[in-house]
């Protein structure tokens, strides 16, 4: 008799979760399949340090052959479900289309850049969500500074040394507190022109940095920043975006080549094409992550309208953190389904945040307790080797390695500009903003 099939769509936090939960859970009395257009788990919230120079980016991709080897992996991109036929169509990476059926499905698709509509932003600005958007970003700062050493232009040298983060959310924080140091040992190996240095502004429309999180975490990130020389620019948004700088909402125009938007994120348009019930661009489903009407399909992460059992009417939020304990809860759920254990409602309050600010600095509340320097910085990257679900050791090497030696100012041109298209879900859906508060970036 043929095994059931249970689909997994997506290797993200809650696909990749629910995928090494699922095979211990169904003892291999179900087939587990994981289709992803990669062959890694990334694990973002060390997507800054692959950036700036600290970490190499395979540090931060962990093999899914290698850390599920009883789960059988499809690279392919999900073209769309048929939730009649019971089948995911599926493009491979050579262009190939195919079909796979399932007795279970697993939607964890995740979220993409959120887009706001604001003239030349699609065209002039990159977005900080995977390995090629970090590969560039280090290409194109390194190559900054090296034209800024050799231009005679002083306002050309400006504009060059000046980079612009918009969006000061966990992201865009991290992104700015490290880049500053990285640009700073740059120009320790450049001749830059007496009075050029590297300009860093922090641009967010919230009152306050890492608006989404605790007042002393913020509090905190926002000392490290200025005292570190990043300007802060807080209730300033962008007007317009240009090739040679953009123009903010106040008027002023702030010349630049380097325009980094880490706005935040909204769940993936797929999950519209289903015609199922939404809320707030994410798919409904019930407290045992469920959708509705349909019992053989589950759906976790931030395409998920997951119920906050802690917050009655309310979702859980979009951050690593709950996508990571959702995977878990439906591999436990689908494994019920097949007859194997009991079905559990997703339940999870927050265990605090962590900020990499670069250094040893760093800001930490874990279960709530604010934590001084340089405990914070200690217990921040004691989690994330906790949290990787690999690589640990070679990540260690790499920190002991940056601690140790100075940062190799190279640039390798793996990753031209056209290849890391800031809008990277449908123009018609990844521009329309959602409520405010409802996107986060955070782990």
């Amino acid at each position: 008799m043929s095994r059931n099939r249970v689909v997994i769509i997506g290797a993200g936090f809650a696909g990749y979760r629910a995928a090494r939960t699922l095979t211990h859970a169904v003892r291999n009395k179900a087939e587990v399949v994981l289709l992803n257009p990669t062959d890694y788990f990334l694990y973002l919230p060390l997507l800054p340090q692959v950036a700036t120079g600290i970490l190499e980016p395979r540090r931060v991709t962990v093999s899914l052959t290698r850390t599920l080897p009883r789960v059988r992996l499809i690279l392919g991109e999900a073209d769309g479900v048929d939730l009649e036929a019971r089948q995911v169509r599926y493009t491979d990476p050579e262009g190939e289309r195919g079909v796979l059926a399932y007795d279970r499905l697993v939607l964890a698709v995740g979220s993409v850049n959120k887009l706001l509509p604001v003239p030349g932003i699609a065209e002039h600005a990159h977005g900080f969500r995977g390995v090629p958007e970090a590969l560039y970003l280090r290409d194109h700062v390194t190559r900054q500074i090296e034209l800024a050493s050799a231009d005679d232009d002083p306002a050309a040298r400006r504009a060059r040394c000046t980079f612009v983060v918009v969006g000061a959310g966990y992201t865009g924080t991290e992104v700015a507190a490290q880049g500053k140091l990285f640009t700073d040992s740059l120009v320790r190996g450049q001749a830059l022109p007496e009075g050029v240095s590297p300009r860093w502004l922090l641009l967010d429309i919230a009152p306050r940095v890492l608006p989404e999180l605790d007042r002393r975490l913020s509090r905190t990130a926002d000392r490290v920043l200025r005292r570190r020389g990043v300007q802060v620019r807080t209730e300033t948004s962008v007007e317009e975006a240009m090739s040679d700088g953009v123009r903010l909402d106040s008027g002023e125009f702030v010349a630049t080549r380097t325009l980094i938007w880490c706005v935040g994120v909204r769940p993936d348009p797929f999950v519209e094409r289903l015609g199922r019930p939404m809320e707030r661009g994410r798919l409904v489903v019930d407290p045992f992550l469920n959708v509705p009407d349909h019992p053989e399909v589950f759906a976790c992460g931030d395409a998920a309208a997951v119920p906050d059992a802690r917050n009655p009417g309310s979702l859980t939020p979009m951050t690593a953190q709950h996508a990571w304990r959702q995977g878990a809860a439906v591999a436990h759920n689908v494994a019920a389904s097949l007859g194997l254990g009991r079905r559990r409602r997703f339940q999870h309050g927050e265990l605090g945040f962590t900020v990499d600010l670069g250094g040893t600095q760093a800001a930490a509340n874990p279960l709530g307790v604010p934590l001084p320097w340089p405990l914070a910085g200690v217990v921040t990257r004691g989690y994330h080797l906790a949290a990787m679900p690999g690589n640990r050791v070679r990540v260690a090497a790499d920190w002991l390695l940056d601690a140790l030696l100075p940062r190799q100012a190279v640039q390798l041109g793996l990753v031209r500009s056209g290849s890391v298209p800031l809008d990277t879900a449908s123009p018609e859906l990844a521009r329309i903003p959602g409520p405010p508060g409802e996107e986060s970036d955070a782990p």
